[in-house]
């Protein structure tokens, strides 16, 4: 009994050390948080991250800040953050372009699946399949049979080969069995100024860049590429309703941590995320853009699944097609 009130003072002198520690210790974010995008400052993925990074920010009271790391089609920012101390100040919006880019490119120092953790999904867009409108088709049924009729003459643009846009297309080639020529520009930009003088003929465009020249007259639009409607293409039905079923493409953005990063501090970023895009502000922002809001919940291991499933999807998509990228 006489070793009682000694224990007691060590218990008490622990409890106390321990709480003073816990008082101690840094809480996140306690210093300025980067969102890497492995593209050029304007894109559609830099303008994804600059919207989220504003809004945590201000819910953090700790700034996120965007930097755009760009090259490789986005793997340059990729692999640096795979490199990146696990500690939450260095994340990376990624996107579909990362899961394509995992089977197109045979040399890549990083894996999209074991190197990253995911945080949470963004946002989503989808493509819509435009025509210049001498082509004489008017729907997706008359374009896969004035395809055929014509194999290896009808032209399809891309932003460039392994985009999204490209891949649309090479998807679209296999599941309606037709013979499209590719043909690739450096970006989106100059492949419409194309389709609308006439030099192509077709496009699976992001919706936002092309809607536009759609509402104009300049282009026709025969069908948006999502599995359902979209409200930001009003009256225009989907590929899989009208000519090729089961066809379903969206560009999607998100973000990821490196690998190791604390559980703790993952959650804290996926909660703080999903907060963003409940706020009016966020929603007004994404969907003035032509982006649609991810379904809740939206969690990590949703967003997990989403990477592999998109890994698997493009990577048999790639290696049927024969495109390659060094």
């Amino acid at each position: 009994m006489k070793f009682l009130p000694l224990a007691s003072a060590i218990a008490a002198t622990f409890i106390l050390s321990a709480g003073a520690a816990h008082a101690q210790a840094p809480t996140y974010p306690n210093k300025p948080v980067t969102l890497v995008v492995g593209f050029a400052p304007g894109g559609a993925t830099d303008r994804v991250a600059r919207i989220i990074a504003k809004s945590l920010t201000e819910q953090t009271k700790q700034s996120f800040v965007v930097e755009n790391r760009a090259g490789a089609n986005s793997n340059i920012g990729a692999e640096g953050v795979t490199k990146a101390k696990p500690d939450g100040y260095t994340l990376y919006v990624g996107s579909v372009s990362n899961t394509i880019n995992q089977t197109l490119y045979k040399k890549l120092n990083f894996n999209v699946l074991t190197d990253f953790a995911p945080v949470a999904t963004l946002t989503t867009i989808v493509n819509i399949l435009v025509v210049n409108p001498k082509l004489p088709v008017k729907n997706v049924g008359e374009f896969i049979a004035y395809a055929k009729a014509n194999p290896g003459k009808v032209s399809c643009a891309s932003s460039g080969s392994g985009s999204s846009i490209h891949l649309s297309c090479e998807l679209f080639k296999i599941q309606a069995g037709v013979d499209l020529l590719h043909v690739p520009y450096k970006g989106s930009g100059p492949a419409i100024i194309d389709l609308v003088g006439g030099q192509v003929d077709s496009m699976f465009d992001n919706l936002p860049s092309a809607i536009g020249q759609v509402r104009s007259d300049k282009l026709r639009a025969l069908a948006v590429t999502s599995a359902k409607p979209t409200p930001f293409a009003p009256g225009v039905p989907t590929v899989s309703d009208t000519g090729v079923p089961g066809f379903d493409v969206s560009a999607w953005f998100a973000v990821y941590a490196p690998k190791d990063t604390p559980p703790a501090i993952i959650d804290m970023l996926n909660k703080e995320i999903n907060k963003a895009l409940a706020t009016e502000e966020v929603k007004k922002a994404y969907q003035g853009g032509g982006f649609e809001l991810p379904a809740a919940p939206n969690t990590p291991a949703q967003l997990g699944k989403l990477t592999q499933d998109e890994v698997s999807k493009w990577s048999a998509v790639i290696k049927k097609s024969g495109i390659k990228q060094e």
